[in-house]
């Protein structure tokens, strides 16, 4: 255990654990779990390192307020950061995203403004750009700020290289969100870790890299449109209705071996299964990971070392489909247990 100078030194650092019950046999699976991050995410670093670097730069100044557009993880990770140094913070928020997400963003002292649900991310992102030159605000620009990246090929592949240190990790499996994970760490193991494979799961219904079209964007690589690819997904913050820069960074670097799309089924069954099976935790965004792992073992030869990136906490999505079958009130069998000894039992 150490001592801290506050809640920013404990992000990063995040444990790499073997798949005992679930992982086919023959095959070393692990996954690394980011809900040890302070505030349940991988985005924890990204927020850690876009203001710092910004505070290096001068382009943040003391006490100018900080905004972004985000699904709610890159945001919660903000509002520590920005709670802790004492910057006001505003987020752009579409409105399909989880409850849980604003109301933890508000406890953390931030201004959630909801964007409607028909403009999805690109609207979000067009809303945090406007609020940001009309009131002269610091925007992180999450999906195209090299700092994002940076922070992970100082931390993640870190972390990573050194947990298999004298080892051959054979496949790393994520998915890409921002891209900031995918860049930042895919070219450190490319360059340190060559004989590494890197997959990349992205949803069955929003199949962007998977179909080969371009993205539409600006000078700046920020989005100009939709993707026609996009479809509607459960997995919030996995893929956005774009691919953002730091993604294509990745892809046109060439380091990339395969793109597995994940149905929506098979990472709400993982989810579940991580968590009946294995105790882990974790949200859809790690269950659909888990998914796009457990089919690169399928094909893995003996003895293989795979390791899959595991993004956030489940308590992220209580109000998702995700929890929908999980009752709050008691089960026939719980019923049954409660009236098997005669005190504390309730009428009927």
């Amino acid at each position: 255990m150490s001592k801290f100078d506050s809640i920013l030194g404990t992000i990063g650092n995040t444990p790499i654990v073997r798949i005992n019950n679930l992982a086919p046999a023959g095959v070393n699976l692990f996954v690394k779990i980011e809900a040890f991050n302070p505030l349940g995410s991988v985005k924890d670093r990204l927020a850690l390192g876009v203001i710092e670097a910004a505070e290096a730069s001068g382009e943040l100044a003391p006490g100018q307020t900080v905004i972004e557009a985000t699904s709610g993880n890159t945001g919660i990770g903000l509002a520590m950061v920005c709670a802790q140094k004492r910057y006001p913070l505003v987020v752009t928020m579409a409105e399909t995203f989880s409850v849980e997400r604003r109301k933890l963003m508000r406890f953390l002292g931030a201004k959630v403004v909801l964007t409607p649900a028909a403009g999805r991310a690109v609207g979000m992102v067009a809303k945090a750009i406007e609020l940001a030159q009309t009131h002269g605000w610091y925007l992180t620009r999450q999906f195209e700020n090299e700092a994002n990246a940076d922070v992970h090929s100082r931390t993640t592949a870190r972390e990573i290289i050194a947990d298999f240190a004298g080892e051959t990790l054979h496949y790393w499996v994520t998915g890409y969100g921002t891209g900031g994970t995918l860049k930042g760490v895919s070219r450190v193991l490319a360059k340190e870790m060559p004989d590494t494979k890197i997959v990349v799961c992205e949803p069955e219904d929003a199949q962007l890299l998977g179909s080969g079209v371009e993205q539409a964007s600006h000078a700046d690589g920020s989005p100009a449109a939709a993707h026609p690819a996009f479809k509607p997904h459960p997995m919030q913050g996995w893929t956005p209705d774009f691919i953002p820069k730091l993604t294509r960074d990745a892809v046109d670097a060439g380091n990339i071996e395969r793109v597995i799309p994940i149905a929506a089924a098979d990472a709400l069954r993982c989810s579940a299964e991580l968590a009946s099976k294995e105790g882990i935790f974790v949200g859809i965004t790690a269950g659909a990971t888990f998914a796009g792992a457990l089919q690169v073992c399928a094909q893995a030869p003996r003895g293989a070392n795979v390791l899959c990136m595991l993004p956030d906490t489940g308590e992220r999505y209580l109000s998702t489909p995700l929890f929908a079958d999980v009752p709050a009130e008691m089960t026939p069998d719980e019923i049954a247990i409660s009236r098997s000894t005669p005190s504390s039992q309730f009428e009927g």
